[in-house]
């Protein structure tokens, strides 16, 4: 699959990862309001998927954060789902909404797909009001489908975007 190309929006852009990226996304990961959702970085997490990308979220030149997607390339199921995290000094700004949105249109415009998907623990308030403001509906709850970071199995709703909604 292609590179991404740089996504610009009216405040953030979204960038190919780069290897200097990697310490202030560590440094992000470990923050509370953050490592609560994503759990502590696993060897892979920077790796770059086989059928979708990652990309720095960058506000006025510094790293806020990553958003990535995966792509299901089958005819039958052409699909991608996101995945996202802010800094806390980035959070509550509108800017998550933002960079979804771009991706968003980016995946159903340039790649085609006709539907996206979001995954957000059940629990994850923020996260849910964001992805619902750029017009993901919930589909229904995915019971114990992660660990958290005490070991238990936590709930994660399952939400879409058709592209015929956009």
């Amino acid at each position: 699959m292609p590179r991404t190309p740089t996504l610009e929006g009216p405040r953030l852009r979204l960038r190919a990862l780069q290897a200097a990226d990697l310490p202030p996304l560590t440094a992000i990961r470990a923050e509370p309001g953050v490592l609560c959702w994503w759990g502590e970085i696993r060897p892979d997490d920077f790796d770059r998927p086989e059928d979708g990308d990652l990309l720095t979220i960058e506000v006025d030149g510094s790293v806020a954060g990553l958003i990535q997607y995966d792509e299901v390339i089958d005819p039958m199921y052409h699909s991608a789902a996101i995945d996202i995290y802010l800094g806390a000094d980035w959070q509550g700004r509108g800017l998550g909404r933002e960079a979804v949105g771009l991706l968003a249109r980016y995946l159903i415009e340039a790649r085609g797909h006709h539907r996206l998907t979001i995954d957000p623990a059940a629990g994850n308030a923020p996260a849910i009001r964001c992805y619902e403001a750029e017009g993901f509906e919930r589909v229904g709850v995915m019971r114990q489908y992660e660990r958290g970071a005490d070991g238990s199995w936590h709930d994660a709703l399952l939400m879409e975007l058709i592209a015929e909604n956009v």
